[in-house]
């Protein structure tokens, strides 16, 4: 599998109603996972936010998102990052790297609940962005 570069669309609340939103504008496949769903809430009143969605439009177009935890601040319409996925770990590591300098990790890539590993940055120029290594098939 190919890597591919998404927009990730972070919500305080309602990332399920935009998602399905824009479920209803673009079409595509909308695939939602709550923090309960993966056991990873450390709030009981957070349990059915969003985790992580994805809305695969076609082979090429997906938009993902999640709800922001209470604990992390927000910033509604500015509060996005860019996903790298993908299976190759090799160009993925040497991505994640390659953005990590002069810029600052938030989370090493490691692995996640869901079996993937993941990561998160924030480059030298301000722009967060979530690498995710899917487990091989």
């Amino acid at each position: 599998m190919r890597s591919t570069l998404n927009p990730y669309l972070n919500f305080r609340s309602d990332a399920r109603e935009a998602m399905e939103f824009y479920e209803g504008v673009f079409g595509g496949k909308l695939t939602i996972a709550t923090f309960k769903d993966y056991h990873v809430s450390t709030d009981p009143g957070e349990d059915d936010k969003v985790m992580h969605a994805v809305l695969e439009i076609d082979d090429d177009t997906a938009i993902m998102a999640a709800d922001t935890p209470n604990g992390m601040e927000h910033a509604p319409g500015t509060d996005f990052s860019l996903s790298l996925s993908g299976d190759d770990e090799g160009e993925l590591r040497g991505y994640f790297e390659k953005l990590a300098v002069g810029g600052a990790v938030a989370m090493a890539l490691d692995k996640a609940a869901w079996g993937d590993t993941f990561g998160m940055l924030t480059d030298r120029f301000g722009v967060r962005w979530l690498v995710n290594i899917s487990v091989a098939q």
